[in-house]
């Protein structure tokens, strides 16, 4: 290594996508699709509940994606992508069989291990379930280890619900709590209509051992934190994860910078304590 190299704050490498196979596609929505990768070198991208991947798209550019797989099965790397620009629509576009580029994993993840012993409150909202999936995944694996734990999940509407088969399995089972709303309804749709908050009241938690995971809008993550907090939740138990520009996600662009942390390195998942004053100022 030359003298130049070692004084990068990062391992050049870690700028060099890894070669991986779309094995299975599955779409969630009319714009959102969820991808089942394996790495064409045959090393599995083992990873933490809530971290991300640089997602990249050859000759067209990258994007930060939320890990959305199992982390007992790092075999499959698996993403939830909603297409929102060129590089997630290229994405979205993409078969079975074309190949993507990956970096990662970054960014810090859920602290799962911190809610043993505890209650879990998982609150998501549109696609900021994928972000939750792996942690769900991972106390379902290791129930035995968790109080109660409840998933409130809100959507848009009842066609941008994502993992309904997952959703049914979830709400089946005597050992979780799971509710879920929708903005609008359709003619199909005999569930709740309403904000996510509105189901906080009917899910079974002692707020002085709760610990609780909120994923989606900045706007519905602050209601949701901030209404945990009023019903006895601890401050310092409630974790969000954030969603910047990133670019380059190692901290050294500056891209994603909020405050004093850069999410893409000191995040995405941070708690709550840290935020809420920034999270209160509008547009910031």
């Amino acid at each position: 290594m030359t003298t130049t190299e070692s004084a990068l704050p990062y391992a050049p490498e870690a700028m060099l996508p890894r070669p991986f196979r779309i094995v299975a596609r599955r779409e969630e929505s009319p714009d959102t699709v969820t991808l089942e990768l394996v790495p064409e070198d045959g090393e599995a991208l083992r990873f933490a509940p809530g971290q991300f991947t640089m997602l990249y798209v050859f000759g067209i550019g990258e994007v930060p994606i939320s890990i959305c797989g199992d982390p007992n099965n790092p075999e499959t790397l698996v993403h939830t992508v909603r297409s929102v620009g060129a590089v997630t629509n290229a994405i979205f576009e993409a078969s079975v069989g074309d190949q993507l580029g990956v970096r990662g994993p970054y960014g810090t993840g859920w602290p799962v291990s911190g809610a043993h012993g505890k209650d879990l409150v998982v609150a998501a909202g549109g696609i900021g379930l994928a972000p939750v999936r792996p942690v769900l995944l991972d106390v379902i694996a290791a129930r035995d280890r968790f109080g109660a734990v409840s998933l409130i999940y809100g959507s848009r509407s009842p066609a941008d619900l994502l993992f309904r088969e997952e959703l049914a399995e979830w709400e089946s089972r005597m050992d979780l709590q799971v509710e879920v709303t929708v903005d609008r309804s359709d003619g199909d749709w005999f569930g709740d209509v309403g904000v996510v908050t509105g189901l906080l009241p009917r899910i079974s938690y002692d707020p002085a051992n709760t610990l609780a995971m909120v994923c989606g809008p900045e706007i519905m993550m602050k209601v949701v934190a901030d209404e945990l907090e009023t019903r006895g939740v601890a401050h310092d138990q409630i974790f969000v994860s954030m969603e910047r520009n990133m670019k380059c996600a190692i901290g050294f662009c500056g891209h994603c910078q909020f405050g004093p942390e850069f999410i893409c390195r000191d995040g995405p998942v941070l708690p709550y304590a840290a935020l809420a004053n920034r999270m209160r100022v509008p547009e910031l």
